[in-house]
Formats: structure tokens, sequence, C-alpha cells
């Protein structure tokens, strides 16, 4: 779409009459333009750019400008005296001193009551100094702002002003009563203490059942970057905040890295599904980060992966940080994210904003999520999230994919194999009952499916594929309703 460091942001007006159905997005852009804001009229098919919104505190004093980490929103109820359908914008304006490098940063908050074609200095939430690669600075970063029930505005954002107690940095939040006008104390929400770990780039969102999760990065932690998540029943109290939460993780053992995104969307089932999107993985997971890793259990249990729409290129570790998902009416799942350019990878200056739209697949689990009995990952642009796993012949082989569905009932389980040069095909076992003979039939490039009936109970159930006479392919195990209707019906 245009060239931009990263960080996209997007919002759906739905609360504005007169503007519902647009979306806005907001991303940071390399120089001192301040913070871009682009609009779409049709779905995200097609963007134009509207303006650069600008530091109206500093707007006088050069060195100054709304350049970072924008988060872009909208009032779902009021707040203050804004009412319902505001649009709020906040971002990091730094400061530069005079070797042009960045020594101070104050998260601002802006609004629009005319659908972003202007925009009002609202507030500073937090001010901070230091150079990010000073190891004693006093920084502040990241903010993301909700709305509570009762009209509270609350933004969480990175401090790393509490290193004299022991923390590198640590996720925090303040409280506004009168729509960001004003904020109260700040209190801390993760905080390791040991002064190694930085916890960082909180997202939050809201669930089916009302609570909160908030999704976040531990860098410098024992696997560098790995994603967690916390819970909280009013999105003020997350527990104790040396509590790291639940890992996001496949059964396999893969996780995703740095820079996440948390979304849920009515999905799947009464619970929904969850969506968490990062700039990578490890644990075996994809190191380019074009995975997206959901969950349908509001948490419970493994992660499992599908292809994000954008598949971005590698090249540039500033690329990828935070990324864009929206549910389109047609069912599409949009992303916009962040790439290096093919050109110059290495060159953040030239990075991309790409966005993209494709159905997503909840009902299907990666064979290289499974927990694996000799059995290993391997790569293959032909399988659908660009691997797979070879699962070992009988008796040993085999792929444990605990699975969730919302209702009993009989469900079509398709797996999709293919042969290691010897003829075989897999055998399914569901809740420790093995099945009868699959049904098969060919695809192309050298797959197949083989398709069998079974009743699943409510909840988590154990489905086990297990090898054949000879080693075999394993691309995903697919679970669907038998009568086509949804998990949700």
């Amino acid at each position: 779409m245009t060239d931009g460091t990263g960080y996209p942001s997007v919002v759906r007006i739905e609360h504005n009459a007169s503007e519902r159905g647009r979306l806005l997005m907001a991303f940071e852009k390399h120089g001192m333009d301040g913070i871009p804001l682009w609009e779409s009229r049709d779905g995200g098919e097609h963007w134009q750019f509207m303006s650069n919104v600008t530091d109206q505190v500093h707007r006088k004093d050069p060195s100054w400008q709304l350049r970072w980490q924008p988060h872009i929103t909208e009032t779902p109820r009021a707040s203050g005296d804004l009412p319902a359908g505001t649009l709020l914008l906040s971002a990091n304006a730094t400061g530069n001193d005079a070797q042009h490098r960045v020594s101070s940063e104050d998260l601002q908050l802006y609004v629009s009551r005319d659908g972003g074609k202007s925009w009002t200095y609202r507030s500073s939430i937090i001010k901070g100094g230091g150079r990010p690669e000073d190891k004693d600075n006093k920084g502040v970063w990241e903010s993301n702002v909700h709305i509570l029930d009762d009209g509270r505005m609350v933004a969480y954002y990175s401090t790393e002003q509490h290193k004299a107690q022991g923390y590198n940095q640590a996720l925090a939040h303040k409280v506004s009563t009168d729509g960001g006008k004003h904020w109260s104390e700040e209190t801390l929400d993760v905080a390791i203490p040991g002064g190694v770990q930085r916890p960082g780039m909180a997202i939050v969102e809201r669930l089916a059942d009302g609570r909160y999760a908030m999704t976040y990065e531990n860098i410098d932690g024992p696997n560098n970057g790995q994603v967690f998540i916390k819970f909280s029943r009013d999105g003020l109290d997350w527990g104790d905040p040396q509590d790291h939460g639940e890992p996001v993780m496949t059964m396999s053992g893969a996780w995703p890295s740095a820079c996440p995104v948390v979304r849920w969307f009515p999905l799947g089932g009464p619970e929904g599904v969850i969506v968490v999107s990062a700039q990578r993985a490890g644990g075996g997971g994809d190191a380019g980060g074009r995975s997206l890793y959901w969950n349908n259990a509001s948490g419970r249990g493994p992660w499992w992966e599908m292809p994000a729409p954008v598949q971005k290129r590698t090249g540039n570790i500033h690329a990828g940080w935070t990324q864009a998902l929206l549910l389109q009416d047609d069912g599409k799942l949009l992303h916009v994210t962040s790439s290096s350019s093919a050109d110059a990878p290495r060159e953040e200056a030239r990075n991309e904003i790409l966005y993209r739209a494709d159905t997503p697949h909840f009902d299907r689990y990666e064979a290289e999520d499974a927990a694996r009995t000799s059995a290993v990952a391997i790569g293959d642009m032909k399988a659908s999230n660009g691997r797979k796993a070879r699962l070992g012949a009988a008796p040993e082989g085999r792929l444990r994919f605990e699975v969730h569905v919302a209702a009993a009932g009989r469900y079509r389980l398709r797996v999709r194999y293919a042969e290691v040069g010897l003829p075989g095909m897999p055998t399914l076992a569901v809740n420790g009952a093995v099945l009868g003979k699959s049904a098969t039939h060919d695809e192309q490039d050298g797959w197949r499916i083989a398709e069998v009936s079974a009743s699943l109970l409510p909840g988590f159930n154990t489905i086990d594929v297990d090898g054949g006479a000879h080693a075999l392919d394993v691309d995903y195990l697919q679970v669907a309703r038998a009568d086509g209707t949804s998990d949700s019906q």
C-alpha cells in the first residue's frame, strides 16, 4: 500500500451513524511528519491517505513529533464529555536531543468528533525520558486505550520508570473518569523482578464472557520474546504483577514471539475464537511470523496455527511491529501488517504496509502443532501452513490433537496426508476408541484426504492420528459438524 515503518492500527467506525462502516488506519512512518491516517470506504479493499496527525503540544519545536506506536479506537459508549462514536488516537510523541537521537517521550491522547477529519489534543497519559538504548532510561512506550462498561477510560502502556525497584520494564495502566482529560496514579499489571526481563507491548481485548485478555511480549525472559496471556474480570485487576500468566503455545511447543496483538471474534462456537499475531516465533514455529495463533476455548488448552492472510517478507526485525486484524461482513479476516521491502529488506525506512483479507479456517488443526511421538515437523510450501508432520509407521508413530468443540454430536474428521514412497494410510482414534476404516480420495500435489465420522463430547476431546504401515506426511486434521452446521449452532 505505502511505505511505513510499522505498527498499524485499524478501527471500523460503528457508533457514529453518519460514518458507520468506514475503516481508519494509523501507523508509524519514517521521519518527522506525524502519524499517517488512511481511510477505506469499501471494507478494506482500497485505501486513501487522509492526513498526518501531528504533535499539537510541541508544534513549534522541530525536535518533537507524534511518531511512534499509534493506537486508534472508537468509544463504544460515552466517556466523560466524549459521546459514543468519538475516535481516540494515542501515540508516542518523542523529542530529539542535539544529535537527533530520541531523548524524551510523551504518550499523548487525541480525540476526533468528526470521523477523523480533525483531531484535538486531549491529554498526556505519562511522560518519560532517556535514550531508548540507555540501560537506565525512564522511557514510556506502547499505549493501548479502552473504555470500560461504566465509561471510565483505561490506558495500558510499558514503562521503564521502575528500574530502581528491580523491574527492567513493566506493564502498567492509568484510569480516567473524565474521558481522558486527567489520569489516576499508576497501577502495575506485569512486573517481573530481577532487573532483566522486559514485559512489553500490552494489548487488551474483551472476550465473550465479559473478561479481558492481555497479551504481551517477554523480552529477555527464559524464551526471548515469548508471548504470554493474562485475564482480568474488570480490565483493572490482573492479579499478581509478578505472575507471567499463561504462555500462548501449541501442543508441540511452538510459541509466538514479540509484538503480539490479541483479538476476539464471534466465530467457531459460543466462546468465539481468540487470535494472536506476532512478529516471529520460537519453539519450532515460523521465525518469519507468518502464522496466526488461535484458541476456541477462551484461552484454555492448546493453541493452533493458521497461515496469516498477509505472508510478510523477512529480513528486518523492525517489520511486523503490531498487526491489525478485523473481521469483515463476509466472514473474511482483514490482516494489515508491515513487511520489509523486496529490494531493500534491511532498510527499516523502506518497510511497506501490506493488507489482505482471507477466509479463516478455525476448524483446521495443523499437524505440526500436535503432540508428536515418532514424528517430526518439516517445511513444505505445498502444505497448508508451509509445514507438515512426518509421521512414523505404526505402532510408534502418533500425532495427538486436543480439540475443543462446543456441543456433543457427530463430527466429520478429515486428515490430509501423503504417502512417503510406500503405501499406507493413518488410523484415527477418539478419546481412546479406534475408529473404523476411513474413506479416502485424492487431492492435488500428491495429497490425499482420509475421512471418517465420529461422536465427540462437549469440551475437549483427544483425537489421535496414528501411523500406518509406512511413514506418512500429515498436513492437518479438520473437524466439522457432520450435518454441515457450524459449531455454534
